[in-house]
């Protein structure tokens, strides 16, 4: 997001975004909170009375695309349709979310070990709790019969997620397939080793 996009955001948000699309372009290191007022169009106080340092941006940045993706999952699996339908919804709405939020999965993925020992702990939480969610839909379409029971469930949650957080690293927009098309090509080799 640019900043002349991003000056009509509350000054919270607008510290976000910035922020996200420094640290996704320069590295968390590498970008100080300098850069980041002065792209922002703030002082360092009116930031430290949002964020009281780098590392809560930082933090905000992982809760707020996770705190997005639990929500919208849990509305979905809480859905009507089989498990099978509500399993390929929610994986294709962590794909299409992933994209549309491509700066912060890149962040995430690429600086969640310079967080605090803490904040690294509430993160893993926040994302198990996450992961479990997904795997419950799994385990009820296998216990549907829908989904067959020769690969485990968490083996194949693992394997969707680990393929989903290599998107950062080799997706580039204005490619020659939409986003949309690479996610349903994601969800169907995802399924297909799960139908039985």
């Amino acid at each position: 997001m640019s900043t002349q996009a991003s000056d009509h955001l509350p000054l919270p948000d607008r510290l976000l975004a910035v922020a996200t699309r420094l640290f996704a372009e320069k590295g968390y290191e590498s970008t100080s909170v300098q850069e980041i007022v002065r792209a922002a169009g703030v002082t360092k106080g009116a930031m430290y009375h949002y964020f009281g340092s780098k590392d809560d941006l930082l933090y905000a940045i992982y809760h707020r695309l996770l705190d997005l993706q639990t929500r919208r999952l849990e509305g979905i699996a809480d859905g009507a349709g089989t498990a099978e339908e509500r399993l390929r919804a929610a994986a294709l709405d962590v794909l299409e979310t992933s994209f549309r939020y491509l700066d912060d999965l890149i962040v995430f993925f690429r600086s969640t070990h310079l967080l605090s020992a803490a904040r690294q702990e509430a993160v893993r939480a926040e994302r198990r709790r996450y992961h479990e969610r997904f795997r419950r839909l799994v385990e009820e379409g296998q216990r549907e019969g829908s989904l067959s029971e020769r690969v485990p469930a968490d083996i194949a949650v693992n394997f969707f997620f680990g393929a989903l957080h290599q998107i950062g690293s080799w997706y580039r927009p204005g490619g020659r397939l939409a986003t949309r098309t690479i996610s349903e090509h994601y969800v169907e080799l995802f399924l297909s080793g799960l139908r039985a």
